[in-house]
C-alpha cells in the first residue's frame, strides 16, 4: 500500500547522482544539478534541478529559491518553492514563501507563510446548484 517514508525510495532512484549537504555544513551560492540533493545543513542560495529532486531534512535550512520536478520539505525554507511535478510537505516543514506545484501533499503540522499556486490547467471548483431541489423526479 502506501509507504510513510517515500523520500528514501525517491532518493534511491538517483543512485550515483545524489549530493548531500551534511549537518553542520554551510553552502553559500546557487547549486544547479541533475539528480538529487539532500539538505541536512544550511544553504544560502538557490537550488535548481532540471531533472531530479530536492529534499530538505528536518534539520536542513534553505534561504533561497527551490526549483525541481520533485521537492520534499521536512525542514525550513525561506524563499519560493517551484515543484514542477510533486511537492511534499512533512509535518515539521516550515516555509516562508510562495509554493508553486503541480501536485502537493501536506502533512498535519506543516506551516506555510505564503501563497499556494497550483500549476497547469485551472480546474473549476465544485459548485452547489443555486437551488437544491430535494424532490425525487
Amino acid at each position: 500500500m502506501w509507504s510513510k517514508d517515500k523520500s528514501k525510495t525517491d532518493l534511491q532512484r538517483f543512485t550515483g547522482k545524489t549530493s548531500l549537504i551534511a549537518a553542520g555544513a554551510e553552502l553559500s551560492g546557487s547549486l544547479c544539478f541533475q539528480g538529487a540533493v539532500q539538505i541536512d545543513g544550511r544553504v544560502s542560495g538557490n537550488l535548481l534541478a532540471t531533472d531530479g529532486m530536492v529534499r530538505v531534512s528536518v534539520e536542513g535550512r534553505v534561504e533561497g529559491e527551490l526549483r525541481a520536478p520533485h521537492i520534499v520539505i521536512d525542514g525550513e525554507v525561506v524563499g519560493d518553492v517551484h515543484a514542477g511535478e510533486h511537492l511534499e510537505l512533512g509535518s515539521r516543514a516550515r516555509v516562508r514563501g510562495n509554493l508553486y506545484y503541480a501536485l502537493m501533499e501536506m502533512a498535519m503540522g506543516a506551516k506555510i507563510e505564503g501563497r499556494l499556486c497550483p500549476l497547469g490547467e485551472a480546474s473549476t471548483p465544485l459548485q452547489l446548484p443555486e437551488t437544491l431541489d430535494m424532490q425525487n423526479s
